[in-house]
């Protein structure tokens, strides 16, 4: 009997039809991305079940905690294989699987059993019973109980056959890559990186821009917003994450414009840029962490004016949440610690005291129009110097791609 390998379900991806084979294929390459630090492990696909197969000898709750951060998994069950072609020879590992996994106490259980293969000569229901009976003969005081049983033992026929009595609850949703990437605009707060993660869980491979604003915002700020990327990247794989300097073109704004219309014009420009770079790395939406009536800018009318720039659709996966379910998805992917370190981004620097919180669209405009040319050519700059770097899933220091 093995006892090295993971059998993984899938949701969703049952329902896809003629195209299910994609999202299951996608499905192996993540899970085998994901376990690759853990070890080696073979991962394949058969009737409607996803396995991971460990080579080498591995930490199981690792290699559980990495699985759990894959998108496509909802049920993560350790198992083990038997080659029984008979009832015989299946009776005498389930008592071995019972005796190695359960022990000698008295548990109240209830077999569970699937035959996928036909050819095996008993149905699940004479599985269910004939392992039943063994259970009770084989390890006294144990009592079967159908409705809450404290063991509920599961046999699946299929090519193999494979016994488990765990199932941890895996993350859900659609495999990283089944959907086109979205450009998240990061800030060292605590919703974006939850948003990025709301739309990874969708498919979605993540890129990302953050806006930084030297000397007003210290190195201590911009690493935070790298650490946040880990953290999204655990969950949606390898990410682009754009640094723009964003000083001049922030200061221009502050000495041209009234002071209640700097959050949304600021907002302005960085979905341009943030645009700018979704186009050019292959991204074809706009993600944000914004939810209405969280601050003065994300009124109804201030994400109209802000959306106003915008030629690709914009993603707001939060736009209904309560700031403290907003908080509690944080706390889950264990972004929020870092997204509460004392250290602040450009658009808390430079917020106003006063914003307006119903904005006209063309009074922006005449404000943006009083930034010409000057504007241009600092927006221009800020993408020039962009540094980009490649933030890797593993936790590992990023790769710096340009400067």
């Amino acid at each position: 009997m093995d006892v090295q390998m993971f059998l993984l379900k899938y949701g969703e991806i049952g329902i896809k039809g003629k195209n299910r084979y994609l999202f299951e294929d996608r499905l192996v390459r993540r899970v085998a991305e994901a376990l690759r630090p853990a070890g080696s492990f073979k991962v394949w696909k058969a009737d409607g079940r996803i396995y991971a197969k460990g080579l080498s000898a591995f930490d199981r709750e690792d290699a559980v905690r990495r699985l759990q951060t894959v998108f496509g998994i909802v049920g993560i069950c350790p198992a083990v294989t038997s080659q029984a072609t008979d009832l015989a020879t299946l009776l005498d590992d389930a008592e071995i699987y019972w005796r190695n996994a359960i022990g000698d106490g008295t548990p109240t259980f209830k077999c569970e059993a699937r035959r996928s293969r036909k050819n095996f000569h008993k149905n699940s229901m004479e599985i269910n019973c004939a392992v039943g009976e063994r259970i009770l003969e084989t390890f006294p005081g144990t009592r079967v109980d159908v409705h809450q049983p404290e063991v509920l033992l599961r046999i699946e026929v299929r090519g193999q056959v494979f016994l488990y009595h765990e199932e941890v609850r895996g993350a859900g949703g659609m495999p990283v890559g089944s959907a086109a990437p979205g450009m998240l605009l990061l800030s060292g707060g605590i919703d974006s990186p939850v948003a990025g993660y709301m739309m990874a869980k969708r498919g979605m491979p993540i890129r990302a821009t953050y806006f930084h604003a030297p000397p007003y915002t210290s190195d201590r700020a911009r690493q935070k917003v790298v650490d946040l990327a880990k953290i999204v990247a655990r969950y949606a794989g390898e990410m682009t994450l754009n640094i723009v300097n964003f000083t001049a073109p922030q200061l221009h704004i502050y000495e041209r414009c009234p002071h209640d219309e700097l959050t949304i014009i600021m907002r302005r420009y960085m979905m341009r840029i943030a645009e700018h770079f979704a186009k050019e790395q292959g991204a074809s939406a706009l993600i944000t962490g914004e939810s209405v009536g969280q601050v003065a800018s994300q009124t109804v009318e201030g994400l109209l004016t802000t959306n106003a720039v915008c030629n690709l659709p914009v993603f707001r996966p939060l736009i209904g949440f309560d700031k403290w379910e907003i908080v509690e998805l944080a706390q889950k992917i264990g972004s929020f610690e870092t997204s509460i370190l004392p250290y602040e981004d450009c658009c808390t620097i430079f917020v106003a005291k006063h914003p307006v919180t119903r904005p006209k669209l063309e009074r922006m405009c005449a404000s943006e129009r009083k930034l010409a040319p000057e504007m241009e050519e600092l927006v221009a700059e800020a993408i020039r110097t962009v540094e980009t770097i490649t933030v890797r899933a593993d936790g590992k220091e990023p790769l710096s791609l340009s400067k």
